[in-house]
């Protein structure tokens, strides 16, 4: 199941961009535009990790933090700021913050933040899924049929999660590319049907799907 986000960020334009970087990581993401939009959500028992602007109008996200940790005093918060003032961090750690950023930011530095933050603080969680008769652990990166372990290589098993995390999505080739084997990878697109190719051979049950034309999906 997709860990969850939740952004409260007034500039639509930032809240989007980072929205987008979240959920190409596999994040579920919820978004905020103001204060009295995110307040009533404060309460959320599905969120996993909070990213806040400090501004808000005439209201900031030292009060939204206030009534997160009224609920749950143990849900990571990340403050965002465009004033990198050692006051404000300072105040965010007080409140209960795990971490600051300071606008403007590149979005895939908070990517690598949250990822560490997550790592920590959901560490001890199982992330065992059964698909098609097979059990993947996606921590250990073990895939098992009939307690019989499946070797596969690194891409192999990112390829296999990205369908896994992301069932009944439809993504085409380049889409895959860009997930998989990121934007600094130079090669010919026709790795991931090479890769594809090898993973149905180890994992014959798994039903992933050709869209002739467009791409792949799983089930």
């Amino acid at each position: 199941m997709k860990k969850v986000i939740a952004i409260v960020e007034d500039e639509k334009d930032l809240n989007e961009l980072v929205k987008r970087y979240l959920e190409k990581e596999g994040y579920e993401v919820k978004s905020y535009l103001t204060f009295d939009e995110a307040y009533p959500h404060t309460s959320d028992d599905d969120v996993h990790l909070w990213v806040l602007d400090i501004m808000l109008g005439d209201k900031s996200g030292f009060d939204l933090i206030e009534e997160i940790r009224s609920h749950a005093p143990d849900v990571p918060v990340i403050f965002m700021s465009a004033r990198d003032k050692e006051f404000d961090r300072v105040i965010g750690l007080e409140k209960g913050s795990d971490d600051y950023i300071t606008k403007p930011f590149s979005p895939k530095e908070l990517v690598l933040r949250v990822n560490n933050i997550m790592r920590r603080t959901y560490k001890d969680e199982t992330q065992k899924v059964v698909v098609d008769g097979y059990e993947i652990d996606e921590n250990q990166r073990i895939v098992l049929e009939n307690d019989r372990q499946i070797e596969l290589t690194t891409k192999e098993f990112d390829l296999l999660m990205l369908f896994v995390n992301n069932r009944g999505t439809a993504f085409p080739r380049d889409q895959i590319l860009e997930k998989v084997w990121e934007e600094n990878y130079f090669g010919s697109d026709r790795v991931v049907d090479d890769t594809l190719r090898r993973l149905r051979r180890k994992m014959p049950n798994l039903s992933i799907h050709t869209i002739y034309g467009f791409g792949y999906r799983l089930g």
